[in-house]
């Protein structure tokens, strides 16, 4: 056991070490340039199609709206990444690693973008009459027949991955944060879940995308207001942070107090490594879920897709690691979720654990329903639609015991599989990228061509979905 611990370290030195880092970071930044940047300069745009697209149009097909969808996709990106991944990534990289992951969104927005778009292009329907996407799908009907195989990898990575990542280890955060603040045994805390999940997941995309469409934008929200609580509090820190976050981003970080201090290319490694992880962008997941979404046109659910990105490390991350910053606890020598527990007690003392504790264990729940979909997915293209129901109960099952087990070798595995996913989807977006690129074009260009009608003329609807 201790050498199979000890080799799976070893992987995942490699698969998240610099050539990974590297090359997911060089296919956003080449998507960008391939698509003048439209990823960027859309942004406004994106959160105005966010709220049309709470409607299906007419002609669109899919078994729930582009808005559930990319709840759907947040419920899963939105979890501990957002509180405990940008702790780690401030105490051991320094505050200079939150400007990478910055950087990590801005590229990653166009990573984002190309899977969704590619997710929908090649999507199919099942026996089912269901839709299903995402990279192996992208790859078997882009690429074609002898790639296949790359397909077939990506879903038994993400298909094993999920039970980690996306169900035990975060059943496991939940656990052990409410017990640490409410004392709650991990044994009850693992039924009450179990029970939950269940309730969720036994019923397919479409209850899945009901309980996200409501819980996700409540819990985005929540957690805002209580991490604006944290920098109201300390808002006159606030220029100072940002300063620092900008100079140490290319400067080393000296040691204070318990921080051991972190020279530059710490900083870029854990920002970028951190920020993946929270929004996934390059690790195809967001396809999945966005290929369920009702519509007729895949620019018009990518420019959906590319805002999760957005909106979970341009705000939700910016904002915990400001609360970090500003409440000046990054120098403690703490880390994780124990960090950023720190911020909110600094401001809203005997009050801001138990918020953070609260905050967390929703993060993680959402992730949990997420990856189900994600994993029953992987699942269905291996095994085909017979395996859905026994997934949905092997998945909730899994719940209870990563909740009173202690998952270190399993959240590494996961984490290592997670990261082998982005292989199989990086080849598919360069290879596809003159796809992405065309289908990008038409639709702008059908866009301005109805906008250039004259008043009282024949009207075409650009922004169809």
């Amino acid at each position: 056991m201790q050498s199979l611990h000890v080799f799976f370290e070893w992987l995942n030195g490699i698969v998240w070490g610099v050539p990974m880092i590297v090359l997911i970071l060089g296919t956003g930044l080449y998507l960008q340039l391939r698509l003048g940047f439209m990823p960027l300069r859309k942004i406004g745009h994106g959160f105005a199609m966010i709220w049309q697209s709470r409607k299906p149009g007419k002609d669109s097909e899919g078994e729930i709206s582009p808005y559930a969808a990319l709840m759907t996709a947040l419920s899963a990106t939105v979890g501990t990444g957002n509180i405990a991944g940008v702790a780690t990534a401030i105490a051991v990289g320094g505050p200079g690693a939150l400007f990478w992951m910055w950087m990590t969104a801005f590229v990653g927005m166009a990573t984002k973008y190309g899977e969704v778009v590619l997710a929908v292009k090649y999507r199919e329907v099942d026996e089912h009459g269901e839709h299903a996407g995402g990279p192996m799908f992208a790859i078997k009907n882009g690429l074609g027949r002898n790639w296949r195989w790359l397909g077939t990898a990506f879903a038994i990575f993400g298909g094993l991955a999920g039970f980690g990542i996306g169900s035990m280890v975060q059943a496991n955060g939940i656990a052990s944060a409410v017990h640490n603040a409410f004392g709650v045994e991990t044994w009850i805390t693992g039924v009450v879940l179990t029970l939950l999940t269940g309730a969720v997941v036994l019923g397919g995309i479409k209850r899945i995308g009901a309980v996200a469409e409501v819980l996700v934008p409540f819990m985005c929200i929540g957690y805002i207001v209580a991490v604006g609580v944290v920098l109201f509090v300390f808002a006159d820190r606030i220029p100072a942070a940002f300063a620092t976050i900008l100079n140490q981003a290319f400067n080393p970080t000296a040691a204070s107090g318990g921080f051991l201090g972190a020279t530059v290319i710490m900083a870029i490694q854990k920002g970028v490594s951190r920020g993946i992880f929270s929004n996934e962008a390059g690790l195809g997941t967001a396809g999945i879920a966005q290929a369920a979404g009702a519509t007729s046109n895949p620019v018009f659910s990518g420019l959906i897709g590319m805002m999760g990105t957005f909106i979970d490390t341009i705000i939700v991350c910016t904002m915990t690691g400001l609360a970090i910053m500003v409440s000046g606890v990054w120098t403690s020598g703490a880390n994780g979720a124990v960090l950023s527990s720190m911020a909110f007690e600094a401001a809203m003392p005997g009050v801001g654990k138990y918020l953070l504790a609260i905050s967390l264990a929703i993060f993680a729940f959402t992730t949990i329903l997420g990856w189900c979909y994600y994993g029953e997915k992987c699942w269905e293209y291996l095994l085909g639609t017979v395996s859905a129901k026994p997934f949905r109960l092997l998945w909730t099952i899994s719940v209870y015991f990563g909740a009173v087990l202690s998952l270190d070798f399993a959240w590494l595995v996961a984490d290592t599989l997670n990261a082998l996913m982005a292989i199989p989807t990086l080849i598919s977006l360069l290879v596809l990228s003159p796809v992405i690129v065309k289908l990008t074009r038409e639709y702008f260009a059908n866009e301005q061509a109805a906008e250039s009608i004259p008043a009282g003329g024949v009207t075409v609807s650009a922004s169809r979905n």
